[in-house]
């Protein structure tokens, strides 16, 4: 007979216990343990040793092989495939994640309307959404003639019968939370069932050479949910953001074993569905003809494309006892960092003052290249002194004051000069002809010396 064993499952971190408790002992959350049955034969499984003989039997193969490496899919979104790593790896299992209501169902239907218009076989298996549901989206983005193979089903059953008669090159399954299967008796969404949906399909993928792209739920913490183990055993995650009131969309690879980490992808919102974009520069840069105190444009460099983007900051008298330190778009510890070094190192002091600071167009800065253009823009806002129109600004400043060098300076010039900027505010760049004059200073004294008057 059938054994049932119950367990404790942590909805937060996945672990399972054997009995409840209020916080989880794994990851200390509270009231996260939730009730799951497993069934499982008395005793455990038993085979005969002949026949475990022949179903453990192992085969090994050397690091040479003259087998050919098979070539990406390449989708037709460029922005996605750059993500990627120049396409589709067949075989690889990709998870994207993204707030709900972000265009994760809208990117992945243009992925598959132009994956199969490249005379690929794609299978679009929705769980959230009925197939008419899914025919009125593609007829309002024009793409209804693209020949996809479209199914609403949510039991992991039927889905792994089908794929593994029928022979696709590329499955998208919207969403993994969706899925239930009959082997675990826990409720559909739930860590267990998310886990075991996930390992069946990354085992599909990988035997049978079909990429499977799934989409996540993201909690309200911004985390991928569902456990940690699901993005283990994925071999890309993919994140999908997006600042409500702006247009834009940012596909960010967060893991990829078959390309960089650092890529983004950038699309545009529209009636028709998402639009690529392939100059980001332009969108993330300001309109106005002369630029206010306070402003300062950053060359910075996502994954393997520069990008330009307004950095805006804003010093005001402080209305209470606590000055009000805020910043959108940055890490807040390295603004506390640039106004530490600017009080003891340039005497420029901010201890009176509310200090606001904002990326421009939702985009966010990861790199420690912005610290010089952060420290300009502040002190531009503190003296209501704007910075040159045509100048962009890049360096990362240390904690004795200087200005270092950052890499890959050479094409931050190149797209500075590509969108008619005549200068950049850096530190000495050792490059024979740059495209734009460079003024360069080893500390950020100098700079601040050099471009606004002294005092505040």
């Amino acid at each position: 007979m059938t054994k049932h064993q119950t367990l404790y499952t942590c909805q937060s971190c996945g672990g399972v216990h054997s009995k409840w408790a209020g916080q989880c002992p794994a990851c200390g959350q509270w009231n996260t343990l939730v009730q799951e049955s497993f069934s499982a034969p008395p005793g455990g499984l038993k085979a005969e040793p002949a026949k475990l003989s022949r179903m453990n039997k192992l085969q090994f193969e050397t690091l040479d092989s003259t087998d050919e490496i098979p070539a990406r899919m390449v989708t037709g979104i460029d922005e996605f495939d750059r993500v990627c790593g120049g396409g589709v790896v067949p075989g690889s299992a990709i998870l994207i994640a993204g707030d709900p209501g972000v265009g994760k169902s809208t990117l992945l239907l243009q992925v598959a309307a132009n994956a199969a218009s490249r005379n690929l076989r794609v299978g679009y298996i929705s769980g959230e959404e009925a197939v008419e549901q899914i025919r009125g989206r593609a007829n309002r983005m024009g793409l209804s003639k693209a020949p996809v193979d479209l199914a609403a089903e949510t039991s992991l059953r039927t889905i792994m019968d089908a794929l593994k008669r029928e022979k696709f090159d590329l499955v998208i399954i919207d969403s993994i939370q969706t899925l239930w299967s009959d082997a675990i008796e826990a409720a559909q969404g739930s860590v267990s069932q998310v886990r075991a949906c996930a390992g069946e399909l990354v085992r599909l993928a990988k035997k049978h050479n079909t990429s499977v792209i799934m989409v996540g739920h993201v909690t309200k913490e911004g985390q991928i949910a569902g456990p940690r183990v699901v993005e283990h055993m994925v071999d890309a995650v993919l994140s999908f953001e997006g600042e409500r009131g702006y247009p834009f969309r940012i596909l960010r690879g967060t893991k990829n074993r078959f390309g960089a980490t650092d890529e983004i992808g950038v699309f545009e919102m529209g009636d028709a569905g998402l639009r690529e974009v392939p100059n980001p520069s332009a969108l993330f840069l300001g309109d106005g003809h002369e630029r206010a105190s306070g402003s300062a444009v950053f060359a910075g460099i996502e994954g393997s494309r520069p990008v330009l983007v307004e950095v805006q900051a804003l010093v005001a008298p402080s209305a209470y006892g606590t000055p009000r330190r805020a910043v959108v778009g940055w890490d807040s510890g390295r603004l506390a960092m640039i106004l530490a070094v600017l009080e003891a190192r340039c005497g420029v002091g901010f201890g009176q003052k509310d200090v606001y600071l904002n990326v421009a167009g939702g985009l966010r800065i990861n790199e420690p290249a912005a610290d010089l253009c952060a420290a300009l823009a502040l002190v531009s806002a503190l003296t209501d002194t704007p910075l040159p129109r045509d100048c962009v600004v890049f360096g990362e400043i240390s904690l004795s004051g200087d200005v270092r060098t950052v890499s890959r300076g050479e094409g931050r010039l190149k797209e500075a000069a590509k969108l008619g900027f005549n200068s950049a505010i850096a530190a000495p760049v050792a490059i024979d002809n740059p495209p734009v004059k460079v003024k360069g200073f080893t500390s950020l004294a100098d700079a601040i010396a050099a471009l606004f008057p002294v005092g505040e």
